[in-house]
């Protein structure tokens, strides 16, 4: 089995060339699934959602996405951020945060997104309450003998790249999920590849097929899945 885990495509921003080459390894490749862990638009626009939610059917697998900070109205649209943020995605909207059931394996969404925080940077993560309650129920509904893989936007805790989530209450909820039983966290936001040991589970970040690039070329994680247990690897559009 394999996933493909990627994530800030920002449609608005997007590499169209790393878009193709992604769609080509899923035609050519076939995966059990896509996991999208945020950041579909680059200014949460109507236009943006279309395409990006159009781009991620066409690829003919099962496909969740979670919202990223930028799938919710900007600062200067104060009103919209905060009584109506998710009525503007179109083609996208039965895709998020869809739990995926496939033979061997759960993934759970995590929401780490915030309408408001007291912080000026309104950009980094947030766990809220109910949404771990959600995930732990979710995590505890799951068959036995499972892999447990949980997908938000934001890494939980600070991770070995140069963006950061500062994720308020990160901390608590891996603790929490790590001891439900969760075997993963994927997630994106800082446009760079991780794979970091955290107890028993990992803690996977996906790069990003925008142009907004950091250190690394456009990229995404194939997670392979064998006899209860899984490796990732880092595929490059340079490769």
């Amino acid at each position: 089995m394999r996933l493909f885990h990627v994530s800030d495509l920002h449609f608005g921003a997007e590499d169209p060339a790393a878009l193709a080459w992604f769609a080509e390894c899923v035609a050519a490749e076939r995966p059990d699934a896509v996991v999208m862990t945020g950041d579909l638009t680059m200014r949460a626009r109507p236009s943006e959602f279309d395409a990006g939610g159009r781009w991620l059917r066409a690829l003919g697998v099962p496909v969740t996405l979670e919202i990223g900070n930028h799938d919710i109205p900007y600062y200067w649209d104060p009103l919209r951020r905060l009584f109506a943020p998710y009525r503007r995605y179109g083609a996208a909207e039965k895709l998020i945060e869809r739990p995926l059931a496939i033979p061997g394996v759960s993934i759970v969404p995590l929401s780490t997104i915030s309408r408001a925080q007291f912080r000026l940077d309104q950009s980094k993560g947030r766990v809220a309450k109910p949404s771990l309650d959600t995930a732990l129920a979710r995590i505890a509904a799951a068959p036995k003998g499972d892999l447990i893989f949980v997908a938000g936007h934001h890494p939980l805790i600070e991770g070995p790249t140069t963006g950061s989530g500062r994720t308020r209450h990160g901390a608590q909820a891996l603790a929490a999920l790590a001891a439900a039983g969760a075997d993963a966290v994927l997630s994106g936001h800082v446009h760079d590849p991780f794979d970091i040991p955290y107890g028993k589970m990992r803690l996977i970040g996906a790069g990003t097929l925008s142009t907004r690039l950091r250190k690394t070329p456009p990229s995404f994680n194939e997670i392979r899945v064998a006899g209860g247990r899984f490796e990732t690897l880092v595929r490059t559009a340079e490769a």
